[in-house]
């Protein structure tokens, strides 16, 4: 048939009906990709749509769930941020707004316009109306009517396919907040991410080493594995020949497969707007909940009283070190300087750092020696900053101040049950603490220190804003979970301190067992102690050897160390002599292998000289 004479109302129907369809069949589409699992951009792994994760999914579910809280737009609910009565984070909300959603605007509130806080844009998207125009419908033929129907039924199924698009995109609420979860298919953007996370590692390297996430990355796009001290090839399986061992560094490694057994607890995913400001919970620098998590494990362990002093981060004990010897020195504008001083042996950073800052209120005076029985010196009147470190490092003992009206700070960082005995809380003035031999995490860079007195604490937390504006906010977040990870488990089938015991106790026994049969070298002794914490007499688990070398030619011990390719920290550097050497047994099971095959090849050769002397 000759096609009916089409109307402009006609054809603009026909092609708004193919102009809808075609949307149809795009949204259609969309959907059907949008369901299939994305691969795994950093590795190239394919995936099953979040089913497949495993330790870091509870993660991923909170971040998206506290990232999802709007607070009426007016603030932000953090990970991080103070958990209420019913045991959730709540909104912390923006200047001038308040209420538990922050929907009530502060009347007459005064704008702080001085804070350099770093805000998120607030962005004001199309609302996306459609704005049409009306028609006056053209005569309706049956074909025409048929159109209308048609075009109808497309426009409430694009009507439908979009309203099932963005609801299946909001993200569900998770465990954190209360509800329920099915199973890692509602997560969106840290889903990426947590796959990541669990694709480097789930790569074992051989056993000798670790793929990281901002490792290297090759030419094939995927980071590669970083081997162990010793080992080296694409997998890490190659040992390297006749390698020396360093047994130098306090590196934490022999934590790391206990949190390796614990990947779920400790796992941490926070959205990219996560604590973008300078400040924190209340303008402050440091976590609320962090503090309040931090005195909670003190308790819990009996190690330290807490509860009636003031809590300060920093970046690791040593920018603590820096900042409580500024706080406890005499004012610049004063004329006077402090002496610093330290019994031998002692931590070498006590000196270094001092000497580096070069202070007119402070300098380094050496070991306590000179001062411990100086009573009646006219020089007593200059004022004293003492560093006690308990157990001390290198050798291990439990100390106490020596010198009489000092000021003392008293580093705690070894004073945790897999290190030591714990006899009683210590409650001095001043104690300084380190996640990096609580948990391990040295790369965090964290450490806290608990002070008496407010006006000292008020001089730490000044130089602390003036040096670095507090610890980083992401490593606060990460530590949050360390430690809460470490609370639960307390004095159960996972608790980190029996673990950690375990590990450092059979290494001493070993490397005893073996430095037992030498007179070239010794070890200090060591007694076995009743701990508190462990309600029983625990054998000891040192972080490191303390070892003299007994023959008169030994002279300098870390020389002899090493040409027995053994890397250690000379005895001089601790203000000892240099017949004493530091060998640390905090390192990877790899590293303390190697070591104590080194040790054995040395005490064999000593066994197998006097031998041949006594048959000459």
């Amino acid at each position: 048939m000759e096609p009916a004479s089409r109307t402009p109302g006609v054809l603009g129907l026909q092609v708004l009906l193919c102009s809808s369809l075609l949307l149809n069949a795009l949204l259609v589409a969309h959907h059907i990709l949008s369901a299939l699992p994305a691969p795994s951009e950093l590795l190239g792994a394919a995936s099953n749509g979040g089913c497949s994760l495993s330790w870091s999914l509870q993660a991923a579910r909170d971040a998206e769930s506290v990232a999802a809280t709007g607070c009426s737009g007016h603030g932000r609910v953090f990970l991080d941020g103070i958990v209420g009565e019913d045991g959730r984070p709540g909104c912390e909300c923006n200047t001038c707004f308040q209420g538990p959603d922050c929907s009530v605007r502060t009347p007459d509130c005064t704008v702080d316009a001085d804070r350099p806080h770093a805000r998120p844009l607030n962005q004001s998207p199309d609302d996306g109306t459609i704005h049409c125009q009306t028609m006056e419908p053209a005569s309706r033929t049956p074909g025409v009517l048929g159109h209308h129907v048609l075009l109808c039924s497309s426009l409430l199924l694009n009507a439908l396919l979009v309203a099932h698009h963005f609801l299946s995109a909001l993200p569900a609420p998770s465990e954190l907040l209360g509800a329920a979860s099915n199973g890692g298919g509602s997560l969106s953007w840290s889903l990426q991410a947590a796959r990541d996370a669990e694709s480097v590692a789930a790569t074992g390297c051989s056993g000798h080493g670790r793929v990281f996430l901002d490792g290297i990355v090759g030419e094939d796009g995927r980071p590669g594995c970083e081997c162990n001290t010793c080992f080296q090839g694409a997998d890490c399986s190659v040992r390297t020949a006749d390698c020396t061992v360093d047994a130098d560094s306090g590196d934490p490694m022999f934590l790391e497969p206990y949190w390796m057994r614990h990947a779920e607890a400790s796992a941490v995913v926070f959205s990219g707007w996560h604590r973008m400001s300078y400040r924190a919970t209340d303008g402050r620098f440091q976590s609320v909940e962090l503090e309040r998590i931090i005195k909670q494990l003190h308790r819990a362990v009996g190690n330290a009283v807490a509860d009636d002093k003031h809590i300060v981060f920093g970046t690791g004990s040593a920018q603590l070190i820096s900042a409580l010897v500024y706080a406890l020195s005499p004012d610049s504008n004063s004329g006077s300087s402090a002496g610093v001083v330290a019994t031998a042996p002692y931590y070498p950073a006590y000196k270094t750092s001092t000497v580096l800052f070069d202070s007119r209120e402070n300098h380094w005076e050496g070991s306590t020696a000179t001062w411990a029985n100086a009573s009646g010196n006219s020089t007593m009147n200059e004022d004293i900053i003492e560093f006690v470190t308990s157990p001390n490092n290198p050798d291990a003992q439990l100390r106490r101040p020596v010198v009489g009206g000092a000021s003392a700070i008293v580093d705690h960082a070894y004073y945790w049950p897999h290190f030591t005995h714990i006899p009683a809380p210590d409650d001095e003035d001043v104690m300084i603490f380190t996640a990096s031999k609580l948990s391990g995490h040295a790369s965090s860079r964290f450490g806290w220190a608990l002070i008496r007195d407010e006006k000292v604490a008020q001089r730490v937390n000044d130089y602390i804003q003036q040096n670095t504006m507090g610890a980083s906010r992401d490593t606060q977040l990460r530590m949050l979970g360390v430690i809460k990870a470490i609370v639960a488990n307390l004095h159960g089938k996972d608790d980190i301190f029996a673990f950690g015991q375990d590990v450092m106790t059979a290494k001493w026994r070993k490397l005893n067992a073996v430095v037992s049969r030498s007179r070239r070298i010794s070890l200090q002794k060591i007694p076995p102690q009743y701990c508190t914490y462990l309600g029983k007499i625990r054998e000891p688990s040192p972080a490191y050897a303390w070892v003299k070398c007994e023959r008169e030619e030994d002279g300098d011990c870390s020389d002899m160390l090493l040409k027995a390719k053994i890397i250690t920290r000379p005895g001089d550097w601790c203000g000892a002599s240099s017949r004493y050497t530091r060998i640390s047994l905090l390192k990877s099971q790899d590293d303390f292998d190697l070591l104590l095959q080194r040790v054995t090849e040395l005490v064999d050769a000593e066994e197998d000289t006097t031998a041949g002397s006594n048959s000459i």
